[in-house]
């Protein structure tokens, strides 16, 4: 009997017993199914996790933050100026490994527009660098130049979440709308609108958005809705911020209830660039040195670099996959186990068949052969059946709880749950086939 022959034979049991089969499928199936799922889940948190590192300015950019100082150095706490537009002179001046230097200075902000008011995440007062430093794109409009920073312009540029709650949102009312030149309130003090952000959104967000919009197309008299729907995605802060040039944010909010009526100097945060990755702790070492100087040897900064997040990010991601996959090879482990249970049955029933086969000259390596070629049979079947089933199952996770990281299935994740299968099926039907080879051919032929 050829090797084809007992291939056939395999599946020939697996469809005369296809009920049995079918349940025997199950625990690989939803193995198969777990394993790609998580895959794909892991996948789309990597994906996103990289996006908004290159969406928030890329792996070298770092931000120089307070800290608090250091115990040895608490006497000489007070002498530090802390962080001042001198530091950001004296970057430019001495850092030669830095590409960008922006300086930012915050405040709360409270917008309003006739009778509308929204409260931004960010409102910050910066250098027209802040636009190739947090890569910002524009929809419409400008961007501040060093002229408007010169003569502390009342000009601001807002993010897409801004315009939607001051001025509508283009989803709900099906129009363009431009706010630029538009005259808006920041803290009751009035700016004008030179430009605005292009909305940042998910892969996930951005499907939603052209389901919706195709529904409404397909829609025949439908009333049109207006106003602002809030929508927060995973961009949501970078969307809801507003710049303005710094000396207009020096000049008409920082000023202090001091005697002589002076704006507040301090910076809220320092944003630089590294020229170069495989320079960056050096770069960093070049940074320390001059804030300490311009500090007064006081350290009362830190650095706040992605690459530290990446680290902590990928670690939890790393945990997530790991429990996923312990979970996925429990259910290749119940399906394996299925498999074998299924498989020892069928020998019991094919006691006289196997005797028969032996009596007629059949040798102990193809009944070995045969058994093991329908236990991997089930585990082919079961795999195949699982990865569409793995289809069905992101998209039913993904419409009960929407993802803002769209699950990702990949190539290598369907290779992989296939061989895990396989892999399951041969392993269950070791045992079975060993059983079955070692029949005594006699006592076989007699077995009722």
């Amino acid at each position: 009997m050829t090797y084809f022959n007992l291939l056939i034979l395999g599946f020939r049991e697996t469809y005369e017993h296809w009920f049995r089969s079918v349940l025997t499928m199950l625990g690989v199936i939803l193995g198969v199914a777990s394993v790609v799922t998580m895959s794909a889940i892991v996948e789309g948190l990597e994906k996103a996790m990289r996006d908004n590192i290159i969406i928030y300015g890329g792996l070298n950019k770092v931000l120089i933050r307070d800290s608090d100082t250091p115990d040895y150095q608490a006497h000489i706490a007070d002498t530090s100026p802390g962080k001042t537009l001198n530091d950001v002179y004296a970057l430019k001046r001495g850092a030669t490994l830095l590409s960008l230097v922006s300086p930012e200075m915050g405040h709360r902000a409270r917008i309003t527009y006739q009778r509308r008011s929204c409260y931004p995440s960010e409102f910050i007062g910066a250098w027209p660098v802040v636009l190739e430093m947090n890569r910002h794109t524009l929809q419409y409009g400008r961007f501040f130049t060093e002229l408007d920073e010169r003569e502390a312009k009342p000009v601001c540029v807002i993010g897409a979440h801004i315009r939607n709650r001051l001025f509508g949102d283009p989803e709900s009312t099906d129009q363009e709308i431009n706010p630029v030149g538009k005259i808006i309130h920041i803290n009751r003090q009035p700016f004008t609108v030179i430009g605005m952000f292009t909305e940042y959104m998910t892969d996930a967000e951005r499907k939603r958005r052209e389901i919706e919009r195709q529904k409404r197309n397909n829609r025949t008299g439908s009333k049109r809705h207006t106003g602002y729907r809030f929508r927060r995605n995973g961009f949501h802060h970078k969307n809801n911020v507003v710049y303005i040039p710094i000396n207009t944010m020096w000049m008409r909010f920082k000023a202090t209830s001091g005697a002589d009526d002076t704006p507040e100097p301090n910076l809220t945060d320092i944003d630089i660039k590294v020229a170069d990755l495989n320079y960056m702790e050096k770069a960093l070492d070049q940074v320390r040195n001059i804030l300490l100087h311009t500090h007064k040897g006081v350290e009362d900064f830190e650095f706040s670099t992605y690459a530290s997040r990446i680290a902590s990010a990928e670690k939890r991601i790393k945990n997530a996959n790991l429990i996923g996959l312990i979970i996925s090879a429990l259910s290749l482990f119940v399906g394996g186990i299925g498999i074998m249970n299924i498989m020892l049955a069928s020998i019991n029933e094919r006691i006289r068949e196997i005797g028969t086969f032996k009596a007629l000259g059949a040798s102990n390596f193809s009944i070995f052969f045969q058994i093991m070629m329908e236990s991997a049979t089930l585990a082919i079947m079961g795999g195949l059946v699982g990865l569409p089933t793995s289809f069905g199952t992101i998209w039913l996770l993904t419409q009960l709880t929407p993802q803002q990281n769209v699950p990702i299935i990949t190539p290598e994740a369907l290779l992989i749950g296939l061989t895990f299968s396989v892999l399951t099926g041969i392993i269950a039907g070791l045992f079975p086939a060993y059983k079955a080879s070692q029949l005594n051919p006699i006592q076989a032929l007699r077995y009722e």
